[in-house]
C-alpha cells in the first residue's frame, strides 16, 4: 500500500475508533466543598461579565451557579444585549445585575472581585489588563489576545499584579487528556514526530463589503476599542468580526486555538517554536470578510512538527466519524484526544477521567490564590494563542501563486512528508468545491524563522511589525516599560 493511502487508512481506523470510545467527555463535576471553603455571605465574590452575546450567556450560566458567586454587572457596547443578559441572570440568581456599556465603570468599582472576558477577540487583552491593574482577577476566553504582544503584557501584568488570570481553553480540565499527556511525557509513545489540530466546519460568505449603519443601540466606539477607527463594512457587526483582521484573527484563533492547545497539552512543548509557513485562501465567494475559509499552518519544533488544518468550505469530516480535535503520532502509538492506538490504528485504551468545571477551577485558583492550581494559567493561554498568531502573520505576508508552484516550493524547504500529503488532500478538498485552481491562485505565505526566546522574528521587519498593531487612545495597551 502506498504510504499516503496507508496513513490515511491508519487516520481512519483510530479516528473511527475515537469517536465510537466517545472521544469527549461530558460530564462536569460540580465544584467542591473544599474549593469554596463553605464561604460566608459576607465573602461573596462579586463577578462580572463583559460582552453578552454566544459565551457570555455561558459564563452567566456557569458563574451564576456557583457557590459564593454573585454576578453584580454585565457589560456591552450593545445595549440591548445587555439588558437581555441581566434578564436572564436575574433569573438564575434571582438578583438583577447592574448593566453598563462602558467596561471602565466596573474597574473603578472596587466593589467588584472577579471579571470574565467573553468580549470580541480585540478587546481581550486590554479588558483584561485593565481589570488587574484595577484590582480584579480575570478569566478570559481564547484566543486570549488579537496578537502576539498582547499575550506577553497580560503575563507581564499578571505577575507584577499578583492577579490570577485564567484562559478559557476548557479542555485543560479534562482529566482523561491529563492521563493522556502525563502518558505521552512519560516517554511511553516514543518519539513524538507529529501533530495535527483539525477544524472542518462550513463558514457561509458574510455578504458584500460596503459600508454599513451600525444598530442604534451600540456604542461603536466602545465596541471598536482598541482596534482601527473606521466604518462598519460587513452587513453584520456582531460574530462576523471574527472574519476580518481588525477584530478578528479567523477561524486558526476561533475554534482551532482549543485544538492547537490540545496539541501542546498533550505534547508538552513551550514556546513558539523555531518557524513557521501558512498557506490557504478565502475561497469560493468575495465578500466582507478578509480571513482564509481555508488554510493550513506548519510550526517546526525541532524533532515535532505541528499541522494546523482549517477548512471553512463544506467538507467531509476529517474521517467519517470524526470532524476535528488533536492527533499526536509517535513512534511506539498514536493518541487521538484521549484514545491510544498502536501503528495499526487498534485501539489499545481510552484514558479515564471527568472534566472538571473550568469556570470552578478559577474560581477555586481566585480563593486559594495559588497561581499553580489552575488549569489554563495566562502564560499557556498566550503560547497556545500565539502559535495562531504566527501561522496568520505568515499567510498576511504571502503572495499569490498557482498550485504546483506552491507544491515546489514546500519541497524545497524539505519539511516533515505529512505536510505535502496535507497540502495535497487541501487541493483535492477545493476541486470538491467546484473552486478551480487553473483560475484560482492560493495565497503561501514565507516561511518566517522564529527566536522563541524573545517571541519575535528573525530578521524580518514586516512580520515583527505584525506582532502588534497600532491603538487608538485611550483604548491603548501598555507596552513592557509601562507595565
Amino acid at each position: 500500500m502506498p504510504r499516503l493511502h496507508r496513513r490515511r487508512f491508519l487516520e481512519d481506523s483510530l479516528l473511527a475508533a475515537v469517536a465510537l470510545s466517545a472521544i469527549q467527555t461530558t460530564a462536569d463535576a460540580e465544584t467542591r466543598q473544599d474549593e469554596v471553603k463553605q464561604k460566608s455571605a459576607n465573602e461573596t465574590l462579586q463577578h462580572a461579565i463583559l460582552g453578552c452575546r454566544i459565551r457570555g450567556r455561558v459564563h452567566a450560566k456557569e458563574f451564576s451557579s456557583k457557590l459564593g458567586v454573585s454576578i453584580a454587572y454585565v457589560c456591552d457596547p450593545d445595549k440591548q444585549l445587555a439588558e437581555e443578559l441581566a434578564d436572564a441572570v436575574e433569573k438564575q440568581q434571582g438578583k438583577r445585575p447592574k448593566t453598563v456599556q462602558d467596561m471602565r465603570v466596573i474597574f473603578d468599582d472596587k466593589s467588584v472581585d472577579t471579571v470574565s472576558v467573553a468580549t470580541p477577540n480585540h478587546w481581550h487583552a486590554l479588558a483584561a489588563i485593565w481589570a488587574m491593574q484595577a484590582g480584579k482577577d480575570v478569566y478570559v476566553e481564547n484566543p486570549v489576545c488579537h496578537n502576539v504582544t498582547e499575550g506577553r503584557r497580560m503575563v507581564q501584568v499578571s505577575r507584577k499584579t499578583g492577579r490570577i488570570c485564567q484562559g478559557g481553553t476548557q479542555n485543560r480540565s479534562r482529566n482523561d487528556l491529563a492521563e493522556a499527556s502525563k502518558y505521552i511525557q512519560a516517554g511511553k509513545l516514543g518519539k513524538i514526530t507529529l501533530a495535527r489540530s483539525i477544524i472542518y466546519g462550513k463558514r457561509d460568505s458574510i455578504g458584500p463589503k460596503g459600508t454599513y449603519a451600525t444598530p442604534p443601540q451600540v456604542d461603536y466606539n466602545l465596541f471598536l476599542g482598541p482596534a482601527e477607527d473606521g466604518p462598519l463594512t460587513r452587513p453584520t457587526l456582531h460574530y462576523d468580526w471574527h472574519w476580518q483582521w481588525n477584530t478578528g484573527n479567523g477561524e486558526l484563533g476561533n475554534n482551532n486555538i482549543h485544538m492547537i492547545d490540545m496539541c501542546r497539552y498533550l505534547t508538552g512543548i513551550t514556546g513558539l517554536g523555531q518557524s513557521v509557513l501558512s498557506l490557504g485562501g478565502r475561497l469560493s465567494y468575495e465578500d466582507a470578510g478578509e480571513t482564509p475559509n481555508t488554510q493550513m499552518v506548519v510550526h517546526n519544533f525541532g524533532d515535532l512538527t505541528i499541522i494546523q488544518e482549517t477548512r471553512g468550505l463544506k467538507s467531509e469530516p476529517f474521517n467519517k466519524e470524526f470532524k476535528d480535535g488533536a492527533i499526536i503520532y509517535g513512534s511506539e502509538g498514536i493518541i487521538a484526544g484521549s484514545v491510544l492506538c498502536d501503528l495499526q490504528g487498534n485501539v489499545l485504551r481510552k484514558f479515564e477521567g471527568t472534566t472538571e468545571n473550568h469556570f470552578a477551577n478559577f474560581v477555586s485558583a481566585v480563593r486559594s490564590r495559588k497561581r499553580e492550581e489552575q488549569r489554563a494559567e495566562i502564560l499557556e493561554g498566550h503560547q497556545s494563542t500565539s502559535l495562531c498568531h504566527l501561522g496568520n502573520i505568515s499567510y498576511r505576508l504571502g503572495k499569490s501563486m498557482n498550485a504546483a508552484d506552491i507544491r515546489s516550493q514546500l519541497e524545497s524547504y524539505k519539511l516533515h512528508p505529512e505536510v505535502l500529503a496535507t497540502y495535497d488532500r487541501m487541493l483535492g478538498h477545493i476541486q470538491e468545491n467546484n473552486v478551480s485552481l487553473d483560475k484560482t491562485q492560493l495565497t503561501c505565505g514565507p516561511l518566517l524563522q522564529i527566536d522563541s526566546a524573545k517571541e519575535t522574528f528573525v530578521g524580518d521587519a514586516r512580520a515583527n511589525e505584525l506582532l502588534t498593531r497600532p491603538y487608538r487612545k485611550p483604548f491603548v495597551v501598555p507596552k513592557e516599560n509601562e507595565v
